[in-house]
């Protein structure tokens, strides 16, 4: 069973759908059980940094969500603020601690070109930049994103996969058993699929 946690921050009817799709059964949840007694956890995120952690931690859950990722090592797969989230802290509306299992700082997008935006909206080219079943056997390099801020990390080894936009942005982080994604799997189509099959088979 796959447990994604709702802190009613996620887009959490497209995850719940994709990962359905993908062939195994979901339960979107706000209860510390679920997630003791799920084999892998999803962390979606949409929205403002600080006001995500906020709804995570007055959710009550991020000592079930240390207790089961961080102590029994089960594949978290954390999806857009829900990858920023794990950072040290974020700068979004001012600097706001995060829950510090990835070191590093969430900084807005630092575009000088007129012709892009930020927010960074729309389908961009990942690059793998390490060599991960997690990132294998798509058709094309395209997902889509929807983000002002990004991951940058103290470790880069971390990163898993880049984009362009302005600058290199963190697309991707692998750390032991945590996986994460600045752009959305679930509205990705086909290569998000593909991932989220990886991510189900995955065995860190």
């Amino acid at each position: 069973m796959i447990a994604v946690v709702d802190y009613g921050m996620g887009n959490l009817h497209s995850v719940r759908s994709s990962l359905e799709a993908a062939g195994v059964d979901v339960t979107v949840t706000s209860r510390p059980e679920d997630l003791r007694e799920a084999e892998r956890i999803v962390l979606p995120g949409v929205g403002a940094f600080r006001e995500c952690v906020g709804n995570l931690r007055a959710s009550g859950l991020v000592d079930a969500l240390h207790e089961e990722v961080m102590e029994k090592r089960k594949p978290l797969l954390g999806i857009c603020v829900g990858l920023q989230v794990l950072a040290t802290a974020g700068e979004e509306n001012g600097l706001t601690p995060g829950l510090g299992w990835l070191p590093g700082v969430v900084r807005r997008l630092d575009v000088t070109d007129q012709n892009l935006k930020v927010p960074h909206t729309g389908w961009n080219d990942v690059v793998p930049v390490i060599d991960t079943p997690l990132l294998a056997g798509f058709r094309y390099p395209a997902f889509y994103f929807t983000h002002s801020y990004h991951f940058v990390p103290d470790d880069p080894s971390i990163v898993a996969a880049t984009a362009e936009h302005g600058g290199r942005v963190t697309a991707a982080v692998l750390a032991g058993n945590i996986f994460a994604t600045q752009f959305h799997p679930e509205k990705s189509q086909r290569n998000g699929l593909q991932l989220l099959e990886n991510f189900l088979a995955w065995h860190p």
